[in-house]
């Protein structure tokens, strides 16, 4: 089988497609046919030895695809850049029915970090949202107009539109001015900390970059919850979230589109 591999750490030369031999799966563990992962900025961690990992090392966390004929989705520490992923069973559940399998490999890392970000978000606060451009802030946009939140969000002009659309109630340019309404909380999504005071009056949570700031400063690191994914495919399916796959790819081109990392904006799939 192609799998998406790294021999060596590295810039996105390193990452090779090489042929391997289908996955056996252990104890407590399914083989998936992998339809697509996705495309995760936080990814670029493991192909720069940030993480403690053994090589060569198969690309992929988010993962889509088929077991025993049914369509899922889910999270892996490793492997879903490939043809075949062994995953525990307890990290998969149903896929969403309706929007195409591949679509869906967009929503477990970045679904399950909005929802934690957005997690004490209550009705009637107002939020910034810094970053709902990408990936991980369209769905935190959606999550907090879903809690009752004010949302003020930062994008550039080619995302403004689609935040507008996921529900933000304000959309500020962040290449020409700086957030600086007071809120309640702001939830930070870039990968550098703010080059501004953050305006929060109760406390900054950050999914990327910590933040320094006046009030308390959380930062989260994605926590995998079988139960809160299978409830983001419920919303999916209802019509009360909407996956935002800007663009597909397939995994040959994982070395691109890694070269390309922060020209993107929602969510970009790669198919196996």
């Amino acid at each position: 089988m192609k799998a998406a591999r790294i021999h060596q750490y590295g810039g996105p030369e390193v990452i090779r497609i090489d042929h391997v031999d289908i996955p056996a799966p252990g104890d407590a563990e399914v083989l998936i046919a992998t339809e697509a992962t996705s495309f995760n900025p936080t990814e670029l961690a493991v192909r720069q030895g940030i993480f403690d990992i053994d090589l060569p090392h198969t690309l992929g966390w988010d993962l889509a695809g088929y077991h025993d004929g049914r369509p899922v989705i889910g999270f892996v520490d490793s492997g879903a850049a490939a043809e075949f992923t062994v995953a525990d069973k307890d990290r998969i559940v149903p896929a969403p029915q309706s929007i195409p399998l591949r679509h869906a490999a967009a929503i477990p890392l970045a679904g399950l970090t909005a929802w934690q970000v957005t997690n004490e978000i209550a009705k009637g606060q107002k939020v910034l949202i810094n970053g709902a451009g990408g990936g991980i802030g369209s769905f935190a946009v959606q999550l907090a107009k879903r809690k009752g939140a004010y949302v003020i969000a930062t994008a550039s002009p080619r995302s403004t539109e689609a935040v507008y659309r996921h529900g933000a109630d304000e959309v500020i340019d962040y290449t020409k001015q700086v957030p600086d309404t007071p809120v309640d909380v702001m939830i930070h999504l870039v990968g550098t900390p703010p080059p501004w005071p953050p305006p929060a009056r109760e406390r900054v949570i950050s999914a990327a970059a910590p933040v320094e700031a006046d009030v308390p400063s959380e930062h989260v690191v994605m926590r995998y919850d079988r139960d809160m994914l299978a409830a983001l495919v419920e919303m999916v399916d209802a019509g009360l979230v909407t996956v935002d796959v800007t663009a597909t790819y397939p995994i040959d081109a994982m070395a691109d589109v890694r070269r390309k990392a922060g020209t993107f904006r929602g969510k970009v799939i790669l198919t196996s």
